[in-house]
């Protein structure tokens, strides 16, 4: 049927390989290299470094009335005590992605409101800015939204956010560098 122009539409039509292309991605790949434990100093100073920085930032957040901003910092404690090694787990990217983060987060709720779109823009916002920045941290996306669902202010982007950012970090060189087979950070920009 022709449209107001008098053109026909286009018809897509899916093509069975392209398709099948498509979903081989999804099949992955074989493993090229066994799954390791880290040394048992290393579990212990995991343990113990998410016990004392997620302790300080569940006081923070406790204070502040931001419980549920516990849960982002929780994951940054996987990365930071975790795997100290990895891009994601650097200081710039952890302070940088959760402040940058916060700061979205409260602008979508003072502009926006509280609504399902500003929570999804909010963090749709943090993810882009972030890998535009290169401050990319996966738990920002959380601390974004917390800042919209909890309705913070400004004052959320200071204090729990870039303060519980910084104890999880000052944590992390404490602890990480007693280890023999760590060196955190690996670099700070």
């Amino acid at each position: 049927m022709p449209d107001s122009e008098g053109k026909r539409p286009v018809a897509y039509k899916l093509k069975p390989q392209a398709l099948l292309k498509y979903l081989s991605k999804m099949k992955g790949n074989p493993r090229t290299s066994p799954l390791q434990s880290p040394p048992p100093l290393d579990l212990f100073l995991s343990w113990f470094g998410a016990l004392l920085g997620i302790g300080v930032v569940a006081i923070l957040a406790l204070v502040y009335q931001m419980p549920m901003l516990v849960a982002s910092f929780g994951a940054s404690a996987v990365l930071l005590y975790g795997v100290p090694d990895a891009p994601l787990s650097q200081p710039r990217n952890v302070f940088f992605g959760h402040t940058l983060s916060a700061t979205v987060g409260v602008l979508a709720f003072a502009l926006f409101g509280l609504t399902w779109w500003s929570a999804a823009l909010g963090t749709a916002t943090t993810i882009l800015l972030m890998l535009l920045t290169k401050t990319t941290h996966p738990p920002g996306g959380a601390t974004a939204l917390v800042a919209i669902l909890n309705q913070a202010g400004p004052l959320y982007i200071v204090t729990p956010v870039a303060a519980g950012a910084m104890v999880l970090i000052v944590v992390a060189m404490l602890i990480n560098n007693l280890s023999p087979n760590r060196s955190y950070p690996r670099y700070w920009f």
